[in-house]
């Protein structure tokens, strides 16, 4: 008896909480209503059979409970029982299959009328294309994908005017409706907007669609829907529905593939003459300043560079209360004219000598070991840094410095503006470190990397190797 009122309450009890619980959808903000319309039917028929079954098995442990007079009847078949399970089985998937299979219709039939996107996914960035002029995409393949040809652009006259966005923020005009074309550059990924009711799988090789028409004017959140390595849950970027108006002043805004090919070489002569005023902090080699809290600076990639740089001049970094030091970059960084002088000073910086840096912290370098699996996995094993990844170089930078950013992505002081997307990736890995202690550990490990470049094996003064 015990069991079947067990059985009963936990009925009720899933009832009470599907009707009472405070989580529910999303706000829709599209047109796939049919979507919810079809998650509500599935609800109730997988809802009904759950009531059903469970009142039906605590009937059966009432009604047919231990009694000694009482002896079991085999009935090995029981052909009006089984039609009737069969009928109503056939009844209950056909209820859950039908109005899926006819919303999946319409949600991979866009419009003639709809605009195009195409959504590449990568471990762990979305980025975006659309068409240009002609509305045409240009050909690509993966083949191509290089540092200097993320999109993996073919030399097709089609792909000159297309517009590239790189960063993880995609903007769309509301109340017209849009064909998402999705592709991987690497792994299985899923692009979804829950608001959108839209999601869909990119697959390595192919591409895939879906479409939908954004009425709601907002921001929302994409995630990747499918694992894609150990940073999926950090895999994050936003829509932006604005007015036809916005829309077309932020796309024409973007550049296009034959723009930015046609950008001039940075110059590091004159990105010599701007790095005047920072060897005041950084030093005349980028050496840095511990003692003004300055971070080496030689030794970083020029594209990390750059887009530190920029994350400065336009605010995304240095704006928190407690970033004490970022407040004192900005100005800095603002006093830089253009693009142009960024490219120059970061390629200055980065042909500067790299010499090597002393510990200056103490941590567990053994126990750090452990915890650099996860962030080798975009910095490399050897803290090389990896440009695909958006990952810099740690390998030969201070530990104190290191040490600072760590804890200031774990207190969300860097990296929570929406501006920075790369920094939002960085607060959500840097939690596993969950103590000072941990950031010591993982940072001596750091320093005991190798340098680019560094000779591992050690040579004595007279020239032999030891």
């Amino acid at each position: 008896m015990a069991i079947a009122i067990a059985v009963i309450v936990l009925a009720l009890g899933s009832i009470l909480f599907f009707f009472f619980s405070p989580w529910s959808l999303t706000p829709l903000a599209s047109n796939w209503g049919a979507i919810d319309d079809t998650i509500h039917i599935t609800l109730w028929v997988t809802g009904a059979v759950f009531v059903a079954v469970n009142l039906f098995l605590a009937y059966v442990i009432i009604r047919y409970r231990y009694h000694k007079q009482r002896r079991s009847h085999y009935e090995p078949e029981n052909k009006k029982l089984e039609a009737w399970l069969t009928g109503l089985t056939t009844i209950g998937i056909a209820g859950l299959l039908a109005p899926g299979l006819l919303v999946w219709g319409s949600f991979v039939s866009p419009p003639e009328e709809a605009h195009e996107v195409e959504v590449v996914g990568q471990q762990w960035h979305w980025s975006f294309r659309f068409p240009g002029e002609d509305g045409r995409f240009g050909a690509v393949h993966n083949r191509h994908i290089s540092d200097d040809n993320p999109f993996g652009m073919i030399d097709d006259p089609a792909g000159q005017d297309d517009v590239l966005v790189e960063s993880p923020r995609l903007v769309l005009p509301v109340d017209r409706p849009v064909r998402m074309v999705l592709r991987s550059k690497d792994v299985l990924h899923n692009f979804k907007v829950a608001n959108f009711r839209a999601k869909m799988d990119m697959l390595p090789g192919q591409t895939s669609y879906f479409w939908f028409t954004p009425t709601e004017v907002g921001e929302y959140e994409i995630v990747c829907a499918q694992l894609c390595g150990i940073a999926h849950f950090a895999m994050r970027g936003r829509v932006e529905v604005v007015e036809e108006e916005a829309f077309e002043e932020w796309l024409a805004g973007q550049p296009t593939h034959a723009e930015l090919a046609a950008r001039e070489p940075p110059d590091p002569q004159a990105g010599e003459g701007h790095y005047a005023t920072c060897a005041a902090c950084h030093g005349r080699e980028g050496q840095g300043n511990p003692d003004l809290n300055a971070p080496k600076l030689a030794g970083l990639e020029g594209w990390y560079l750059e887009r530190q740089l920029e994350l400065f001049r336009n605010g995304a970094r240095g704006t928190h209360d407690d970033d004490t030091f970022g407040q004192q970059m900005r100005p800095f960084a603002a006093s830089l004219p253009d693009r142009q002088a960024v490219t120059d000073i970061a390629a200055y910086i980065e042909a500067l000598p790299d010499e090597p840096v002393e510990a200056s912290l103490t941590g567990n370098a053994e126990r750090g070991a452990r915890l650099y699996r996860t962030c080798g996995s975009c910095h490399g094993n050897e803290g090389q840094g990896i440009r695909a990844t958006n990952a810099p170089r740690l390998a030969g930078m201070p530990d104190w410095y290191l040490a600072r950013q760590l804890q200031n992505f774990r207190e969300g002081v860097r990296g929570r503006h929406s501006e920075d997307p790369y920094g939002n990736q960085m607060v959500d890995m840097a939690q596993m470190l969950v103590n000072e202690q941990a950031v010591d550990d993982v940072v001596a490990y750091i320093m005991t990397l190798p340098r680019a470049g560094q000779v591992l094996a050690a040579v004595n003064p007279s020239g032999e190797e030891e």
